[in-house]
């Protein structure tokens, strides 16, 4: 009877400190599931400020200022513009 004693108070004291273990992991684990989420939180609300500022910059009037300043860029008038024509194709077979 005392053997059985000491075999059953040895399954307890392995459960309660397995039970403890098994605590303290899921504590552990459910505080990194919050930190994930607030993470989550964090991103979902920069990736809609980065989309905002996207849509901001690509309107067409950010657009022409900044190929106005930044490239000195100017409107096509036929006063600028080259028109490229093709060489007959008697030329071009005599050329090959």
């Amino acid at each position: 009877m005392n053997r059985l004693n000491i075999v059953l108070f040895l399954a307890l004291l392995a459960s309660c400190v397995y039970l403890v273990g098994v605590s303290y992991d899921g504590r552990r684990l459910y505080a990194e599931l919050d930190a994930a989420r607030n993470q989550e939180k964090a991103l979902a609300t920069e990736y809609e400020r980065l989309q905002a500022e996207r849509q901001a910059q690509a309107t067409p009037l950010k657009v022409e200022r900044v190929a106005r300043e930044r490239l000195a860029m100017r409107n096509a008038t036929p006063a600028v513009t080259l028109y490229v024509t093709q060489a007959p194709a008697a030329a071009s077979g005599a050329a090959r």
